[in-house]
């Protein structure tokens, strides 16, 4: 299933977003992920973020998370105990495997296990040099130009 929506318009006025642009081209959930296990992602702030698993069953470790550039992906495997026979056998322990996309430095900040839930969180730090910065405008050629950090918002 192709998403119908045409990003033409912004390649024009946009520079090095194609990596985005391809991601909402494309967007569309993978054939075997389904719904399966639940999830939650939060919003703290700015720059901070939570996602949650409901992973009841599953111990940490049966439980993997692999953070590769722009990519989470969580894994969880039960271990093959001893055989047993199910009375009946309501409780769905079947391996998954779920994919985050996340944006340029967005990293894993903690990770824990508890009641039955997978909570990860991670946060958004954007490197020094990558910070907006103000450009100072000299009218002299030979002047060495002064720039400086800008804290906030540069909107204005």
């Amino acid at each position: 299933m192709r998403n119908n929506t045409d990003f033409s318009p912004f390649y024009r006025s946009s520079i090095g977003f194609d990596r985005i642009f391809n991601l909402l081209e494309n967007a569309s959930p993978p054939p075997t992920a389904g719904d399966w296990p639940p999830y939650d992602i939060l919003k703290f702030g700015e720059d901070s973020y939570r996602i949650m698993l409901a992973v009841a069953g599953f111990t940490d470790d049966e439980l993997t998370i692999t953070h590769e550039p722009n990519l989470l992906v969580i894994n969880g495997a039960k271990s093959q105990g001893e055989e047993m026979q199910y009375l009946h056998h309501g409780l769905a322990l079947r391996q998954f495997v779920r994919r985050f996309e996340l944006a340029d430095y967005v990293s894993v900040t903690s990770a824990k296990l508890e009641n039955g839930l997978l909570v990860i969180d991670l946060k958004k730090e954007i490197p020094e040099e990558m910070k907006p910065r103000r450009i100072a405008i000299n009218a002299q050629a030979g002047k060495k130009s002064a720039s400086k950090r800008i804290e906030g918002d540069v909107a204005a």
